[in-house]
């Protein structure tokens, strides 16, 4: 098939990898403009623009896809499908129906579930034990378009946002390439969807990993490995902000202290208690320093019982 692919982030790589490794033809790759990064202030290529430039195929960056001079630009291609992975525009109804098999969305959540812009990170904050990847016929509403194929992934005990991000990539890459080959031989029915029975999958910002110790353990712990490698999981160390990587519930542990209060120190860790159980912090990163095992910040710094974790 003629693809136009439009994605941009990391995500969305292996999915255009993938299809060119399968014999299509990707004749165009649509993603956001560059932007600058860090303090020089230097533009820097999308992962998608990246993967293009590297397969020699052409890269358009549209600030705004709806317009009429970006919809003419697509056009001149004559593709046969669009393939949207992670794009971060929302497609007219124009650009929906401009070619012969319509646009196809590769979304990381078992549709309906977890529609929205961070299904990865959501399905591990909320305990999923099951998630995957629904590909599916786009329409004008968002990651509402009738269902094409699915794929499961079971989620392991100590899944992070990041390890999960990688399975649901390659998945999706792998689904997709099926999902076009049963497009073109017919053999695929859409399913329309039912109403969602989670709360829209909202993007993520760095004030979702303030750590509130009056949660309980559990929730604590999935909302660390959930929004671990980024925004990442946080809590006030003596004015500064310790990054917690890595903790499990200390299920043992019963204590009267008011949470985020320090209830146990040992050689590897140190538990913290929460508004229900207590919670064993293993792995952190304070101002300045890379991420490190607990035992290793406490030969260097004093941690007590009795300290006080958090805003109060």
């Amino acid at each position: 098939m003629r693809i136009i692919f439009m994605g941009t982030p990391q995500f969305s790589v292996g999915t255009l990898e993938a299809l060119i490794e399968a014999g299509h033809e990707v004749v165009l790759a649509v993603t956001q403009p560059d932007k600058p990064k860090g303090r020089s202030g230097k533009m820097q290529y999308t992962p998608v623009k990246e993967a293009a430039v590297k397969h020699q195929i052409p890269v358009f960056q549209p600030k705004k896809v709806r317009t009429l001079e970006s919809m003419e630009e697509l056009r001149k291609y004559q593709a046969d499908i669009m393939v949207v992975i992670a794009f971060g525009q929302i497609l007219p109804k124009e650009i929906l129906e401009m070619t012969p098999f319509g646009c196809v969305n590769v979304h990381a959540s078992l549709l309906p579930k977890y529609r929205g812009a961070a299904p990865i990170q959501w399905a591990v904050i909320n305990g999923e034990q099951v998630s995957g990847v629904t590909t599916m016929q786009m329409d004008e509403g968002i990651d509402t378009g009738d269902m094409l194929m699915k794929t499961e992934i079971v989620l392991d005990k100590n899944e992070t946002g990041g390890s999960l991000h990688d399975k649901l990539a390659d998945a999706g890459a792998k689904l997709c390439v099926r999902t076009l080959k049963a497009l073109e031989e017919g053999n695929v029915k859409p399913k329309p969807q039912e109403e969602s029975p989670t709360d829209y999958a909202r993007m993520l910002d760095k004030g979702l990993g303030d750590i509130d110790w009056n949660q309980d353990a559990v929730s604590i712990e999935r909302l660390i490995r959930g929004l671990n490698p980024w925004p990442s999981a946080y809590t006030d160390w003596e004015g500064k902000q310790m990054k917690i990587w890595e903790a499990r519930v200390s299920e043992e542990l019963e204590t009267e202290e008011a949470p985020g209060t320090v209830v146990a120190v040992d050689k590897d860790g140190f538990c913290i208690q929460t508004g229900q159980g207590a919670l064993k912090v293993l792995a952190l990163q304070i101002p300045g320093k890379k991420r490190m095992d607990a035992g290793a910040f406490l030969r260097g710094y004093q941690m007590r019982c009795g300290m006080v974790l958090g805003n109060h």
